[in-house]
């Protein structure tokens, strides 16, 4: 194949030309289909998983304490009376750096 730029004749071969092109087309759909897979997915970080997580009493709430979840200590509010240490909760909601819970 040539082209002609101004004076100056380019030779390119076809082959090149249309593999390229190829290269180029499956890079674009590989791109898009990954970008499609990745906005499927849920959130999986923040204060917002941790809702319906189980997590472990530290300090004995009363209602007010400590609990421990994911690797993590967090305030937690009882919402059904005095829970002791060792015990299971269920988280409920959360509310800035504050959980909600209620006994498993």
């Amino acid at each position: 194949m040539s082209i002609i730029i101004g004076n100056i004749l380019l030779e390119i071969d076809l082959w090149l030309v249309i593999l390229l092109l190829v290269f180029l087309i499956a890079f674009i759909i590989f791109a898009v289909n990954r970008g499609i897979v990745a906005h499927r997915f849920r959130i999986a970080a923040g204060s917002e998983d941790l809702v319906g997580k189980t997590a472990e009493v530290k300090t004995t709430l009363e209602p007010r304490g400590l609990v421990f979840v994911e690797g993590e200590r967090w305030s937690a509010i009882a919402e059904d009376g005095r829970v002791e240490p060792g015990e299971e909760v269920i988280i409920n909601r959360v509310t800035g750096l504050v959980l909600y819970v209620s006994r498993k």
